[in-house]
């Protein structure tokens, strides 16, 4: 796996929106902007950003992955450093382009170059930036739920405890935090049966911490956590990390109706 090398905080930043960002949630996306802004970087956009090709690598197909693997590098290695609200897409760059491109010369050292300066966001703000303290203030507890990618693949668990914690909560970890939540891609289609019992007791788990809100870092574990959580009658809050820590409290929790 290739690890963050930075020899010294980028200003000018790129955004790796993501596709269910995009799709299921911009405030996550707005949200990080904010905290990058916040910071003092320039944050750029690229247009022509397109899936990170994670489900057609889950899927065994590696040609289909390729083909947007190879437009994600020309999109964003202009840049100094790539910034993603998802351990899942910053992990499929950080360790599955390499792989990918391993056996391509020509394209190698580009997969390599562009997954050193990718990263999760709250491993950017608090491992490359260095900070400690964040505008937005949040009270009472949160739950934080780690996903296997963040966790696994991008070495991300304090950062964004540390920010939580800075900004005033008090974070609860659910039992077992180390347990996937069933989502997995493109595994809680081909096994939804498993999935759905996976996804059971990792809501159970985060209505167990007594919080009100349940976060993390990734939205497709958010999304199928919080239709767990409604289908148990839970009336726990749903929301990724990026909006607690850059004080959104207008948009409705993932699941909510717009009031």
């Amino acid at each position: 796996m290739t690890e963050p090398q930075p020899t010294a905080a980028p200003r000018r930043v790129a955004l790796f929106a993501t596709c269910l960002v995009e799709t299921c949630r911009p405030s996550v996306g707005f949200a990080t902007m904010k905290l990058l802004e916040d910071a003092g970087l320039e944050v750029v956009v690229p247009p022509n950003q397109t899936c990170c090709g994670q489900p057609s690598y889950n899927s065994g197909d590696r040609s289909g992955a390729k083909r947007l693997a190879k437009r994600v590098i020309a999109e964003f290695e202009p840049f100094e450093a790539v910034v993603v609200p998802s351990g899942s897409c910053a992990g499929m760059i950080r360790v599955h382009y390499p792989d990918l491109f391993s056996n391509e010369p020509a394209w190698a050292g580009r997969a390599k170059a562009l997954a050193a300066k990718t990263f999760e966001l709250t491993q950017f703000l608090v491992d490359v930036l260095g900070l400690e303290t964040l505008k937005a203030k949040i009270d009472g507890a949160v739950a934080y739920h780690d996903s296997c990618s963040s966790r696994r693949e991008m070495k991300v668990l304090a950062q964004p405890r540390v920010l939580l914690k800075a900004a005033g909560a008090e974070v609860r970890d659910v039992v077992q935090p180390e347990e996937c939540c069933g989502f997995g891609g493109t595994f809680c289609v081909k096994n939804a049966d498993i999935s759905g019992a996976m996804v059971d007791e990792k809501a159970k788990a985060a209505i167990a911490t007594g919080a009100d809100t349940l976060l993390a870092g990734d939205l497709g574990c958010l999304l199928n956590i919080a239709g767990r959580l409604k289908r148990l009658g839970s009336e726990m809050t749903v929301r990724h990390v990026a909006e607690a820590l850059a004080g959104d409290t207008q948009t409705p929790g993932i699941g909510e109706a717009r009031k």
